[in-house]
């Protein structure tokens, strides 16, 4: 007996694929002038949002390794985008922090992001939007946990 095969041109998982490169790529180009990869861009834009997360707390938010997180962090310290306190205000993570330069750079980088966003969004309604958000949020938490 054969398995069920996806089909591709009703596949939930291969649209999110197409949508999530074709973002992807839409971002590197905006990005490139600025010469910010989409890691380095989301890195900042945590940082903004959440000043004082370590490494470990990036690493999670961008999806990325802690290995290749302190690379990444690494070149935008030694870019003057980033600076990391000396000594931890509690355990051993280092908290991370914008410089002003930083801060400069990712309202830049933000603003490139939101145009690329908007224009993927545009042909939706206000309540389009918010139905789409809340629906790839369930299908997130839906797969959250789930055993491999």
């Amino acid at each position: 007996m054969s398995q069920p095969r996806v089909q591709l041109d009703t596949s939930i998982g291969y649209a999110l694929k197409q949508a999530a490169a074709a973002l992807r790529a839409a971002m590197d180009a905006a990005l490139r002038p600025l010469d910010l990869s989409v890691s380095q861009y989301s890195c900042l834009e945590l940082l903004g949002q959440r000043p004082g997360l370590s490494a470990s707390d990036l690493a999670r938010g961008t999806f990325l390794t802690r290995q290749s997180m302190q690379t990444l962090l690494a070149g935008l310290v030694e870019r003057g985008l980033l600076e990391r306190a000396a000594t931890a205000a509690e355990g051993r993570a280092l908290p991370i922090r914008l410089t002003e330069e930083g801060a400069r750079l990712l309202a830049e980088a933000s603003a490139a992001v939101a145009a690329v966003e908007g224009a993927m969004v545009a042909d939706l309604t206000p309540t389009g939007r918010r139905r789409l958000h809340d629906d790839l949020v369930g299908l997130a938490t839906a797969l959250a946990g789930r055993p491999s």
